[in-house]
């Protein structure tokens, strides 16, 4: 069995006094997608920004996180970047004021080549909007910004927090597809609650619930487990909301909401 990419043993956060995380441990395959899933609140995004080192100052984080032999929880967010860490946020935090050329031209990494053919090959449409502030951009345009500007250099690990929160259908049919084929060649960590596009993506599945992990597998056979998907989940408590989110697996765009981004 291949070494893991990410070793999360016993990862505990605790933040203003809540104690989000309790003993989080799972492992990153060196390949395809491994999905973090849960219900709202559970510490999904916590966990992700703990690996990346950007916990609140008054936060205190414990446990280990390491790739192979080196620890990450001990070095700070601009290092692990430069060592092929790559962090997409739930929010995007594009810099609304700056271009979409420059706001790629900041995540160039020094002493790398960075591939804006690869960027535009898989987002046109940022080559096209090139001189258009991101701030103007709509809401799918600004998460291809937000992809595209970690996919500019050469990364070890993807770390994606929900990247099709609140995209209109055909642009969440074109994320899925970017994931896809990234992953082809960098593993990913990924949090995401559209169903449709985790059967689409993901091999590998953590589940988490109250702050700990309450299931870890593969993710296909968790989907087809409608019972276990409703109580991890939350999903399929209502017949109309089970058909959205798993009957139409096969269509990506189909479950996702649409709000026109």
């Amino acid at each position: 069995m291949s070494e893991p990419v990410l070793t999360v043993e016993n990862l505990s956060v605790r933040i203003a006094g809540l104690h989000i995380l309790q003993g989080v441990s799972f492992t990153v395959a060196p390949t395809g997608v491994t999905v973090l899933l849960g219900r709202n609140g559970v510490g999904k995004t916590t966990t992700l920004r703990a690996v990346v080192g950007l916990t609140p100052r008054n936060g205190e984080v414990r446990g280990t996180v390491r790739t192979g032999a080196q620890s990450l929880l001990s070095q700070r967010t601009h290092r692990l970047v430069r060592g092929g860490l790559g962090y997409v946020p739930e929010d995007r935090c594009v810099f609304a004021g700056l271009t979409v050329a420059e706001n790629l031209r900041l995540a160039e990494r020094r002493g790398t080549r960075p591939a804006y053919d690869r960027v535009f090959a898989l987002f046109p449409e940022l080559d096209r909007r090139s001189r258009q502030r991101a701030g103007s951009l709509s809401g799918g345009q600004q998460q291809m910004l937000a992809i595209g500007r970690v996919l500019l250099n050469d990364n070890r690990l993807l770390l994606v927090d929900e990247p099709t929160k609140g995209l209109a259908p055909k642009v969440v049919t074109e994320v899925a597809e970017v994931l896809e084929r990234v992953a082809e060649s960098v593993p990913v960590l990924l949090v995401e609650q559209n169903l449709a596009v985790v059967r689409r993506l993901a091999r590998d599945a953590v589940v988490l619930a109250a702050g700990r992990v309450a299931w870890t597998g593969d993710a296909q056979e968790l989907l087809l487990e409608t019972a276990l998907t409703r109580s991890l989940l939350g999903v399929g408590s209502a017949e109309g909301h089970q058909h959205a989110a798993v009957a139409t697996a096969d269509h990506p765009a189909a479950a996702a909401p649409e709000d026109g981004s």
